[in-house]
């Protein structure tokens, strides 16, 4: 719904209310339009603040690379926001402060995929829950029985967290990643819960400690990272998993569902299983899980297309219209796994680019083979009208993914 906002000179201009839908199923009707007609928009966020929504694949790489643009200082107070915040606001910019605390390269080679025995471990991981469905039978929830148990053990081997917490991690998701309008008091319970149990697990016995976890529990020892305290590294495993967890899952959830609706495709994978890496990269396109832009602040004024953003005013990708630009994607409507060439801008861009992509895009390219594998004949269990959206969450979600086979 758009409504005016006053501007100098007595003229009014049309500012979008945002975010758009909430399906994750179908590209918001406003995207194409205006990515054709208005890229770079007046929106009015759920704050009831108002920026600018950026939908062109060129203005959205432009502001995800100009270091013009800041994801740290969308954080400060007084700043416009999306949403009101759920987290402390300096974990708003968490690899930067992972960065400023030496402890990037400890956190890239946790991420890293090519670890010994991680991929086989997940490929071992994926086929027991697939068990599970089949002893079950169906149908089944895809997302509660596979998506979430998935992407929660992957980062739980990662951090060193044991496993069978998974389910408490991902609960206090529910809440960590809200967007609401206002902010409210209990949220900050919700981040220091998570906190205080990370803490235990950094100060458990060293024979029990492992993952990245454990490391950062080594490295308290070494002097030049006297400076680190209990907190901030809780607070980077916290962060990691609550980030990597959701965005994961969320992806495997619109992934599943992509493939349903469009017949032939699982098919296609089982006979080509050396394009499983492009299909993850065309479903990683396709994808409209996140929800609400990817925000930055202007540190001053910058032009972008016809716009002229002032400093300290918001600015939104939107990068689900970005990923459908025809002017970079020939026939982007169509699910091509046959793509030659696709920037998507699913993991960001510029120094903000996700760290987590490499293993991300191996853990989905895991979970599709030993899907395609074992339920050749996957499919909707309900009518696809059916499925609840979330509302009030980062990401674009069904409630439930109810699959047969």
């Amino acid at each position: 719904m758009a409504t005016h906002a006053p501007r100098p000179g007595g003229q009014d201009e049309p500012v979008l209310d945002f975010p758009l839908s909430r399906r994750g199923d179908a590209l918001p009707a406003q995207g194409s339009w205006l990515r054709e007609r208005v890229p770079v928009a007046k929106v009015r966020t759920l704050t009831g603040d108002t920026g600018w929504l950026v939908s062109s694949h060129a203005l959205a790489k432009q502001v995800l690379e100009d270091e013009r643009f800041s994801l740290k200082d969308t954080a400060n107070e007084g700043a416009p926001r999306q949403y009101a915040l759920t987290i402390p606001p300096e974990v708003v910019n968490n690899m930067g402060n992972i960065t400023s605390a030496g402890l990037r390269t400890a956190v890239v080679q946790a991420l890293n995929p090519r670890q010994p025995g991680l991929q086989a471990w997940l490929r071992e991981r994926a086929h027991e829950l697939l068990d599970e469905f089949l002893s079950e039978g169906a149908p089944v929830d895809f997302r509660a029985g596979f998506a979430d148990p998935f992407s929660a053990a992957l980062h739980c081997r990662v951090l060193g967290v044991p496993f069978a917490d998974w389910r408490r991690l991902m609960s206090s998701l529910d809440i960590a990643f809200m967007t609401p309008a206002a902010p409210f008091e209990d949220s900050a319970l919700n981040w220091y819960k998570d906190v205080g149990y990370m803490t235990e697990l950094l100060n458990a016995p060293a024979a029990r400690r492992s993952g990245l976890l454990g490391r950062l529990a080594e490295l308290r020892a070494e002097p030049e990272s006297a400076h680190l305290s209990e907190e901030m590294l809780a607070t980077v495993a916290v962060s990691l998993f609550g980030a990597g967890a959701v965005s994961t899952s969320s992806f495997l959830v619109l992934a599943v569902l992509a493939l349903l609706q469009h017949p032939g495709l699982v098919d296609y994978l089982r006979a080509r299983p050396e394009r499983t890496g492009a299909a993850v990269d065309e479903l990683l396109r396709w994808n409209l899980s996140i929800g609400d832009g990817l925000p930055r602040l202007a540190l001053q004024d910058v032009r972008l297309g016809d716009v002229l953003v002032r400093r300290g005013e918001l600015v939104l990708v939107l990068v689900e219209a970005a990923n459908f630009d025809p002017t970079v994607f020939e026939q982007p409507e169509r699910l091509d796994f046959e793509r030659a060439r696709n920037p998507h801008l699913s993991f960001g861009a510029g120094r903000h680019f996700c760290p987590a992509s490499a293993l991300g895009r191996a853990q989905a390219e895991i979970a599709l083979s030993a899907l395609v594998e074992r339920l050749p004949r996957l499919r909707l269990a309900v009518p696809v009208e059916q499925l609840v959206w979330r509302t009030g969450f980062i990401k674009r979600l069904p409630e439930r993914l109810p699959v047969a086979w």
